[in-house]
């Protein structure tokens, strides 16, 4: 089966071609800065042809259109004809609690992400437009829809329901939601088999940090509890958001400073994190240079960041009973040596201690104690596949009377 995978954001399209029969991948790529006067497109195909174009696109269908045309074209193509895409896999970052796994998109189904796009403002519009380009270029292929908060529809009511008027859950919906399901999914069951032990087993811990942080408790391979809630605002700190905060600090904000809510929102999801702390550098990259530099600003947004992380860390490890295995994963997780180290910085108590060496050569297994403490690359594009192959199987099954 050849599933082409979707991940459309505000202003870009990565998407990665997958053959499942050969378990490889044939082409993968980007396009950015879509509807800006220069659109970038970058393309990768599996017999190492690489090609960069420059060129003005004015909207998500245009760019999935360029996708397409590369992806069967005679010269860089990997297959003849359009039609040999089999089905499209499309991340959604929001299913609100419509969606509690991933679903074959029909008119109903559309509808019904549509209508979660309230939840998610910034991030299900370009998804549905993604969807809707699909459709309509690839009417043929099976398109299925992916959820990132699907994953936390496991977490019991006392972790999702906020103490605030109840009403406001039953009428609006205002619960914790969750975000980055695919990626600590994906995580959890890759550390149960490196560790060759049933995921069933298993308490576990998955640190998705990037730019876009959280942390998940997997319990018996489900999601007890996760950091980020009703938005992808909540939980740690981030590249540009804020985090955990005192609720009343932007309502004290915004009666002193005299600013409107669209500017407070706009100040705690992008001018803030580590962003607001260095006043102006979200990349850790950078922070961990200045840091070494001796520039104080930039240690303490290093010391903020994994004092949080710490902190959930510990917090999981009580709401599960204790904890088996520790995972690093996404950009931060997956290359910083000095912020893991940070964040398992006396943690002994709970059987979490890192070997230095093997941290410093981003080894798979880097711990020394009773609590494993592994680095997991995400693989989020993988797991969508997975999720893609299953329900087309269960669709099929369905269709033929077996279920």
């Amino acid at each position: 089966m050849k599933i082409l995978v979707l991940n459309c954001g505000s202003s870009s399209v990565k998407f990665r071609f997958f053959d499942t029969i050969e378990q490889n991948v044939l082409a993968s790529g980007m396009v950015e800065s879509i509807g800006k006067s220069q659109s970038t497109f970058t393309f990768h195909n599996n017999i190492n042809r690489k090609k960069k174009k420059y060129l003005s696109l004015e909207n998500h269908r245009d760019a999935i259109d360029l996708i397409l045309t590369t992806l069967s074209c005679s010269t860089s193509g990997v297959v003849k004809e359009i039609s040999d895409i089999d089905a499209v896999g499309h991340r959604v970052v929001h299913g609100g609690e419509t969606f509690t796994k991933s679903v074959l998109i029909n008119e109903a189904v559309y509808r019904k992400i549509k209508a979660c796009m309230q939840f998610a403002p910034l991030h299900n519009p370009p998804n549905i437009e993604g969807i809707k380009a699909s459709l309509t270029l690839i009417p043929y292929a099976r398109q299925v829809a992916v959820f990132d908060t699907a994953f936390h529809q496991t977490i019991e009511p006392h972790a999702y329901i906020y103490a605030l008027p109840y009403k406001w859950y039953k009428k609006r919906k205002i619960r914790r939601y969750g975000f980055h399901g695919t990626s600590h999914n994906y995580v959890a069951h890759r550390a149960a088999q490196i560790l060759g032990t049933s995921i069933n087993k298993l308490k576990i811990i998955t640190c998705h940090l990037g730019n876009g942080a959280s942390i998940t408790a997997v319990e018996g391979g489900k999601s007890v509890d996760t950091s980020m809630g009703f938005t992808p605002l909540e939980g740690l700190v981030m590249g540009t958001r804020c985090g955990d905060i005192d609720s009343a600090i932007p309502l004290y904000i915004i009666r002193k400073e005299n600013i409107e809510c669209s500017e407070m929102d706009t100040i705690l999801n992008k001018q803030s994190g580590l962003a607001g702390i260095t006043q102006g550098d979200s990349d850790l990259r950078t922070i961990e240079r200045k840091a070494k530099s001796g520039s104080e600003r930039h240690i303490l947004a290093l010391h903020i960041f994994t004092h949080r992380v710490k902190k959930y860390i510990g917090s999981y490890a009580a709401v599960m009973g204790g904890v088996d295995v520790i995972v690093f994963t996404a950009g931060i997780g997956e290359n910083s040596s000095l912020v893991r180290s940070m964040c398992c910085e006396g943690l002994e108590f709970l059987g979490i201690s890192i070997d230095e060496d093997k941290n410093m050569q981003n080894s798979t297994c880097i711990s020394n104690g009773n609590t494993d403490v592994l680095v997991i690359p995400t693989n989020e594009e993988h797991a969508i596949v997975q999720e893609v192959e299953q329900v087309i199987i269960n669709e099929n099954q369905y269709v033929k009377g077996v279920v």
